[in-house]
């Protein structure tokens, strides 16, 4: 893979996707956004703008259809819901031959149905960034760190490309050798944030804010840390926590993903976040999570009624 000629593929056109394609593209690289899951759309470009601080940055994007390619030889970032990917390893299983996917989305083993597939080369990012849609084709992004990737099922030969190529002082990546246990800790802090402030319909500042809706974070925390401990991840509360309060006072004001998809009626990721903790602890014996699975449960359901 040759990073000077490599073709980024983003699967995904939320925000996400759309802040890295700009990112990318003002970096001289060659980045293509893919809507996975529209058929023949027509492709065109669009200016896109991100807000970062008071300054905008903007570029020319071409916005395309996964239907309209038979190969993808570069590297594929899918930035989709994360419920799509099972739809989306059965599109693309003979398009990517031996070209890297990485994931940039929420949820727990979210990979799986593309490790069922036996595609070769998967990766895990953990993204750390919030971003908001503003308009259409306008999004703020903010960003917290350099965000890290690790294999799924790889090398790290490849690991070192990737980041080569995605790397940008706007969307910055790095390697991480112990992705795991960062996935765990996203995924937990995801869980109270997709859960309760969609619920309470408030912004992500409330745990900072209110001693009463942080003791029902401090509860899911630990109800998921508990599972976590089964599958081998060492994380404390403390450690959990500290990350939810500083996201908490960072991103004040801002909504977060799952909540501003049930005000635009949309389907949430609340399956592979809170419902996904709640499986996993079936599966692994006596663990209990009924505030956590109960949280998950009522976010379905408002979801579900907000796109009636």
């Amino acid at each position: 893979m040759n990073s000077n000629q490599n073709h980024i593929f983003i699967i995904g056109n939320g925000v996400i996707g759309k802040a890295l394609a700009v990112a990318l593209i003002l970096n001289g690289r060659k980045a293509t956004i893919l809507r996975g899951s529209i058929d023949n759309h027509p492709a065109n470009i669009e200016n896109i703008q991100v807000l970062i601080g008071d300054e905008i940055v903007e570029a020319e994007v071409l916005i395309s259809s996964l239907s309209h390619y038979e190969k993808l030889d570069g590297t594929i970032l899918l930035t989709n819901k994360s419920f799509g990917n099972a739809a989306l390893s059965n599109k693309l299983k003979d398009k990517t031959g031996k070209s890297p996917i990485v994931f940039l989305q929420n949820g727990l083993h979210i990979e799986n149905s593309f490790i069922d597939k036996d595609f070769d080369e998967l990766y895990r990012c953990v993204l750390l960034a919030t971003s908001e849609s503003l308009e259409n084709n306008k999004v703020r992004f903010k960003l917290v760190a350099p965000s890290p990737i690790g294999i799924i099922k790889g090398s790290d030969e490849v690991l070192t490309e990737i980041v080569n190529v995605l790397d940008t002082s706007l969307f910055s990546f790095r390697k991480e050798q112990d992705i795991q246990t960062l996935i765990w800790k996203k995924v937990i802090s995801n869980c109270v944030f997709n859960s309760i402030c969609p619920l309470l319909e408030t912004d992500n500042g409330i745990f900072q804010r209110n001693e009463e809706v942080l003791a029902i974070a401090k509860t899911v925390i630990t109800e998921c840390l508990s599972v976590a401990k089964e599958h081998g991840i060492n994380l404390t509360t403390d450690i959990v926590l500290e990350n939810i309060l500083a996201i908490s006072k960072m991103s004040d004001g801002q909504k977060i993903s799952t909540y501003q998809d049930i005000l635009n009626k949309r389907e949430t990721e609340i399956e592979t976040l809170n419902l996904a903790i709640a499986k996993s602890a079936l599966l692994k014996g006596n663990i209990a999570v009924p505030i956590t699975e109960m949280l998950g449960q009522l976010v379905k359901i408002k979801s579900e009624l907000s796109r009636i």
